[in-house]
Parts: structure tokens; C-alpha cells; sequence
């Protein structure tokens, strides 16, 4: 059998944690050699986001929970200790799979009190990472959002979300829908090491195209800027080049976030890929999780012209990919997954 090794209601050493959330059967097969499915009966799927006075949404769904993308500074890593899962391996390798998430989502859409607000999708963990080329999650939530009237939008580092482009401009006829990808690192070799699971930057750059050659807006997430690593005027000038001539139609450059227990992930990868860097980064985030207010600011000064040198200001006018138009106002910015 193709999924063999599988197990249905047997004690396979799943943690505590996977019982609360409605634990199915754990499921390995040499297709995804190293990750481990656990599946799970989710009880809701909408998720209302609390304090989200400063995001364009209150509402997210995630189907997956852990990472194969396996990004060393993902801010949603310490989600998996509520599992009893370790924030590290644990997160990058078991994957909990909300198998029927776009059933109760339909169940939840049909309740006379939902307003139809915007639904983030891809605000937590990917929804077009590995998993989804077995699982298939994200059609049938794409599907009831639109097919209720709900706004939608999506953020993603995968290139699977490819396979589902026809729907997704088929949603866009029936609600807003907002395309979103997450693209911070050109240097192939730094790539290979700081997002080992993820789609190589030509093949997102790619996908930009796709999406814009389907006829929807595409927002690039130029983002965790890497202090000392990406945040370069030759690497911002040369990353927003490819960009602008992939066809985006906006960007938004942000610098990295290190909270909870992803800071202490991410340094030991720094003290092991760049030791040398350790000291820099202990100084810029001795006060906490963000960077201090002199690096922003540097960092919005060097993005800003190189934004308009390539026309990526924010142009959301229905246009061809090729043809050139004047920037416009930017949208509010993107959620991200970091």
C-alpha cells in the first residue's frame, strides 16, 4: 500500500497534547520520509484572532499545524508546545492534519450570526506546504469561503498553490480575494540553510508569474529581513529586481521578529551558520523580540526607493503582468508567517 505503517486508534507514542485536539491515528510513508502525519477531528475551524485591531482580519483557518518548511526563525514554532511537542524538530517534522476542517468550516459559515468577514489563510503555518499535496485541505476550504460570501486571503511560500489557481480566480469572481507570497531570501546557498523545506527562490518568483498570468494581484511578503544576512542594499536591490520583473503588484519589507521560544531555535542555527553574527544579534534584540526603532527606520530607508525603482508600491488595478502602470496608495499590509 502507498500509506503503509498506518495506525487507527492504537497507542503509537503520540503525546498528551495531540488528545485534546481530537487525535485520530498517526500516519508515515516513504513519500514524506522523516515527517510524521498525526490526524486529527478538529471541533471548529474558524479562528477569531484576539487583539486584531492592527491586521485587516479577525479571522483566520488553519489546516495544519507544525512545518515542513522548516524556516529557522518561524514565529509560530512555540504553537507546538501546547501539543507537547518540542518547538524545533518537533515542529519542522510532525505535522498535525486537520482532515475534516473544510467540513466544520462549512458547518460554521452557515451559522446566521457569521458576518462574512475576510478569512486569513496562511497566517500560522503554510497552507500549500508538503502536506497539502496528500491532504488537499486547501480546495475545499477555498470553496466554502467563496461559496458563502466570505472574503479570503491567502499567504504562502509554497509552490503547490499552483495546482489550485483556477479556483482561486473562479473565487475571485464571487469575493475579494487577496494572493499573497512570501519570498526574503535570493541567496541560494543562505536559502538552502535558513528555509530548508521551501520552494527555491526562482521557483516563487515562478509563481508570481503564474499568479499574475491568471489574472490576480500578487503581494510579495519581503520578509524576515535577516539583519547582517539579507538586509543589504545589494541584496534588497537585486531580490525587489526579480520581483518587480515577476510581475508583483506589491511588497512589503519587514525585518525579523524573534519571540518566545523561536529566538532561542534560530540563534543556535546562527551560532552554527554564522557565529560570527552571534554578538550582533544578542545587541539588536537585547530589549526583546523586536528590532530596535534605528533599524527599522534604516531598513525602511533603504527599501523605499529601491520600492519605487521597481514600481512595487501598489498598483491594484486589474492589468495585464507586462504592462506598466504608476504606483498607487498600498493595501494594508499582509499578514506574515513569521
Amino acid at each position: 500500500m502507498r500509506w503503509e505503517c498506518q495506525g487507527v486508534s492504537v497507542d503509537d507514542g503520540a503525546l498528551p497534547g495531540l488528545q485534546r485536539i481530537g487525535f485520530v491515528r498517526t500516519v508515515r510513508t516513504p513519500q514524506f520520509e522523516g515527517i510524521t502525519f498525526h490526524e486529527v477531528l478538529c471541533k471548529s475551524a474558524l479562528n477569531k484572532v484576539p487583539n486584531a485591531a492592527m491586521l485587516p482580519f479577525r479571522y483566520t483557518v488553519n489546516g495544519y499545524r507544525g512545518c515542513s518548511h522548516a524556516c529557522r526563525y518561524c514565529f509560530a514554532r512555540p504553537t507546538h508546545e501546547y501539543l507537547d511537542l518540542g518547538c524545533g524538530t518537533d515542529f519542522d517534522t510532525q505535522i498535525v492534519v486537520k482532515t475534516n476542517v473544510a467540513e466544520v468550516l462549512r458547518r460554521e459559515l452557515r451559522r446566521a450570526s457569521w458576518q462574512r468577514e475576510t478569512v486569513a489563510l496562511g497566517t500560522n503555518t503554510d497552507p500549500y506546504q508538503r502536506a497539502e499535496g496528500r491532504y488537499a485541505l486547501m480546495p475545499g476550504i477555498i470553496g466554502a469561503l467563496a461559496g458563502s460570501g466570505t472574503p479570503l486571503s491567502i499567504l504562502t511560500k509554497g509552490t503547490l498553490l499552483r495546482r489550485d489557481l483556477p479556483l482561486i480566480a473562479d473565487a475571485a469572481q464571487q469575493v475579494p480575494v487577496s494572493v499573497a507570497v512570501s519570498l526574503a531570501v535570493g541567496d541560494p546557498q543562505l536559502h538552502r540553510d535558513v528555509e530548508p523545506g521551501t520552494p527555491t527562490p526562482q521557483a516563487r518568483l515562478a509563481l508570481i508569474a503564474a499568479i499574475r498570468d491568471a489574472g490576480l494581484d500578487c503581494h510579495v511578503m519581503v520578509a524576515p529581513v535577516l539583519p547582517h544576512l539579507t538586509d543589504s542594499v545589494e541584496h534588497l536591490d537585486g531580490l525587489l529586481g526579480q520581483i518587480g520583473a515577476a510581475g508583483a503588484t506589491s511588497v512589503t519589507v519587514m525585518g525579523l521578529h524573534l519571540r518566545g521560544s523561536t529566538r532561542g531555535w534560530f540563534m543556535s542555527w546562527l551560532a552554527r551558520s554564522h557565529p560570527e553574527l552571534v554578538a550582533n544579534y544578542r545587541e539588536l534584540y537585547r530589549r526583546g523580540a523586536y528590532l530596535p526603532p534605528s533599524y527599522r527606520e534604516m531598513l525602511r530607508e533603504r527599501a523605499a526607493p529601491l520600492i519605487a525603482k521597481y514600481r512595487l508600491a501598489g498598483d491594484h488595478r486589474r492589468v495585464p503582468r507586462a504592462t506598466e502602470a504608476a504606483p498607487v496608495t498600498p493595501e494594508p499590509v499582509q499578514p506574515t508567517l513569521f
